[in-house]
């Protein structure tokens, strides 16, 4: 899945997406490019888990 973070900016924020999704799935891959805001991630979770977790921390998201 690929997901549109538009506030996250810097390399702390992209740690604390990664923190975020690893969260609900330990072994997710999870790949930012901030330049474009799109986090691509392979998981098992669902896109509602994923984006719930990262609106409940700060991090709302779009899908791509």
């Amino acid at each position: 899945m690929k997901l549109l973070i538009v506030n996250m900016t810097c390399g702390g924020c992209a740690r604390g997406v990664t923190a975020t999704l690893n969260d609900v799935d330990p072994n997710a891959k999870v790949d930012i490019d901030l330049t474009t805001k799109v986090v691509s991630i392979d998981t098992i979770a669902s896109v509602d888990q994923m984006m719930a977790a990262l609106a409940r921390d700060g991090f709302p998201a779009q899908m791509q």
